[in-house]
């Protein structure tokens, strides 16, 4: 995927607030998370399903074009295969609609991520240590996040609430004035939200562009040149 650039005379700057959310907006928060995490679990198992597939024909001497076609994990393929089997999938066709479909954009993109870090490791096109293939999050120790590039997205004008997708305005524990005030002055725009669930409290991330500050720098004084005799 390829990354986002600035326009010129702009930076992408993080802006993270703690949430306070009711428990209703909690057990949204934690749904979203586990859409997400589903998600990505039914893209790794659907990606790999295609490569044990191949293994078990190989061992009956089928013939290279014959075997099952390698599935591919560009986020776009594994969002058309997705959109397809959530209303059949017993793992999703009951309960998909309550989420933001972001939740599960999320799932897939992670997976696509992991997909391409694996195959870069593999082929010696990724420093660092070796990357494994990507393997099942389980329910117990997966960290529970989920992010947000569409739809409604932005900090109240009441400095005190952000508003996201589908789990609508929930209340920060801290002021969002020094977001807010670049919004309004058109010097920063909202590009996504990340809400994860740290230590024990929920918080909200936005990736935000914002406009360079030009810092005036004081003019040298000037100095005569020394001279030798």
């Amino acid at each position: 995927m390829k990354k986002f650039q600035p326009q010129p005379g702009f930076v992408v700057q993080a802006f993270r607030f703690a949430l306070d959310p009711n428990a209703t907006q909690e057990a949204a928060l934690r749904s979203h998370c586990g859409a997400a995490r589903a998600a990505y679990n039914w893209a790794v198992g659907w990606v790999t399903a295609s490569w044990w597939q191949r293994r078990a024909e190989e061992t009956y001497k089928i013939p290279e074009e014959s075997l099952t076609e390698w599935r591919p994990w560009s986020l776009p393929s594994l969002r058309k295969a997705f959109n397809e089997a959530k209303h059949t999938d017993p793992r999703f066709f009951a309960w998909w609609e309550e989420n933001s479909k972001e939740a599960y954009s999320t799932g897939l993109a992670n997976a696509s991520s992991a997909f391409d870090n694996y195959a870069k490791s593999k082929n010696g096109k990724r420093k660092g240590a070796r990357m494994g293939v990507p393997r099942f999050k389980s329910k117990r120790k997966a960290r529970l996040a989920c992010r947000f590039t569409t739809g409604t997205i932005r900090v109240d004008a009441d400095g005190r609430h952000v508003t996201l997708p589908r789990l609508g305005t929930i209340r920060t524990h801290e002021p969002t004035v020094k977001l807010l005030g670049r919004v309004r002055a058109g010097t920063a725009r909202i590009l996504s939200a990340t809400v994860r669930h740290e230590r024990g409290r929920w918080f909200a991330s936005f990736q935000v562009e914002v406009k360079r500050d030009i810092v005036a720098w004081p003019a040298r004084m000037w100095r005569p040149a020394s001279t030798s005799v």
